[in-house]
């Protein structure tokens, strides 16, 4: 199940995104909807970095496989004001660049990390991209960092 809460006016495609979470799991998701200065607070208390960002992602681990198909798989966090601003930038639709995040973080709730891997998210996004039929945007912006 999808929980959505959102501090935004931005309507979530709420079926487009319950559909990409139930290709990868059947564990429950928390999304939340805000703007750069609450995600730049849980980026400052969660990872210790004090400045916006666009999309955070953080897993619920547990080791007890008894009941860690029951835990929810976690939380995501997206900047509405990154949407906006990386759509209009980029040429594409807030509701493209809004499901780009949610793969991203998606993917990063599944154990998949950009930082350390050796492109294995890079290739499931772009799997995930393609089968969506989205803008490629994604892909080059992780390629560049």
């Amino acid at each position: 199940m999808l929980n959505i809460d959102n501090h935004t006016n931005f309507v979530v495609n709420r079926q487009l995104i319950e559909d990409i979470v139930k290709k990868h799991t059947s564990r429950d998701i928390d999304l939340i909807v805000c703007y750069n200065s609450t995600i730049q607070e849980y980026n400052k208390t969660y990872r210790d970095k004090d400045k916006t960002t666009d999309v955070l992602s953080f897993p619920i681990e547990n080791d007890n496989i008894l009941i860690a198909n029951i835990m929810p798989l976690g939380s995501i966090v997206i900047s509405i004001d990154f949407v906006n601003a990386k759509a209009l930038e980029l040429g594409h639709t807030k509701e493209d660049e809004f499901t780009l995040l949610f793969i991203h973080g998606l993917l990063h709730l599944l154990g998949y990390d950009h930082e350390i891997d050796n492109g294995e998210m890079r290739e499931k996004e772009e799997a995930l991209i393609n089968e969506l039929n989205l803008p490629k945007s994604l892909i080059v912006r992780t390629e560049e960092s």
